[in-house]
């Protein structure tokens, strides 16, 4: 994967774009949340503290393009006051990726998160999560700190990067 690390830099060159349009194409099939073997992007999934070892879990979570779709009101109103478009969520859908796959695996923790692909309908992440209950995630000095008790839940409460811009915190 090193050998194409220029064009993983920048996933819309040609090169990378024509290898995602056909994965993509597999990906619509797929689960929303899936786990997978190893990162499609690994210099950045590395970058932000994925290692090849026990306890690190890679998933790829779908989420839906655009903004909160409301259904629209029975009563008769003008388009205007209908309260159905303009509707946009407090959220990045990065962090809803990262949310889904907290959710969808309660006994991991997310540690980070990065964009794959996107297509007119759906955006795909790839979330890191890491298992505090591992023995060796215990032992390594980089990563143990996700093994305290007040690291539960970090999703939810907005302290991965994606929650703290969200948060305006950085």
């Amino acid at each position: 994967m090193y050998k194409y690390d220029e064009a993983l830099r920048n996933p819309k060159e040609q090169l990378f774009k024509n290898l995602m349009k056909r994965n993509a194409l597999l990906w619509r099939r797929q689960p929303t949340t899936l786990r997978i073997n190893k990162p499609s992007r690994l210099s950045r999934a590395r970058s932000l503290g994925y290692k090849a070892k026990q306890g690190f879990v890679m998933v790829r979570v779908r989420v839906r393009r655009g903004g909160l779709h409301k259904t629209r009101p029975k009563g008769g109103r003008r388009q205007k006051r209908m309260g159905i478009t303009k509707y946009v969520p407090a959220k990045s859908s990065r962090l809803i990726a990262e949310e889904r796959a907290a959710r969808k695996f309660p006994n991991l923790e997310v540690l980070n998160s990065y964009w794959v692909w996107e297509d007119g309908q759906h955006k795909w992440f790839e979330v890191i999560l890491v298992d505090p209950n591992s023995p060796s995630i215990k032992k390594d000095a980089d990563i143990n700190w996700i093994c305290k008790s007040v690291q539960k839940g970090r999703a939810q409460r907005g302290l991965t990067s994606s929650g703290k811009k969200m948060r305006g915190l950085s």
